[in-house]
């Protein structure tokens, strides 16, 4: 599976939501894309990635 675009293993089981805390990502603040389709806040528990899942995950910054 590529997550911005660097390989990584997916390991079985992987869900949207055990790869946001595996990369120490603050869900809060992100949007996940996988295979060019945005993956809900409310599906990142339950929605399974496979190794061959293209991942881009967006934070979003503050400022002014």
């Amino acid at each position: 599976m590529k997550v911005n675009g660097e390989s990584i293993p997916a390991a079985e089981g992987l869900t949207v939501s055990k790869l946001l805390e595996q990369l120490g990502y603050q869900v809060s603040r992100i949007a996940v894309e996988v295979n060019r389709d945005i993956v809900p806040k409310a599906q990142y528990d339950a929605y399974a990635l496979h190794d061959d899942d293209v991942v881009e995950i967006v934070c979003f910054m503050g400022g002014g």
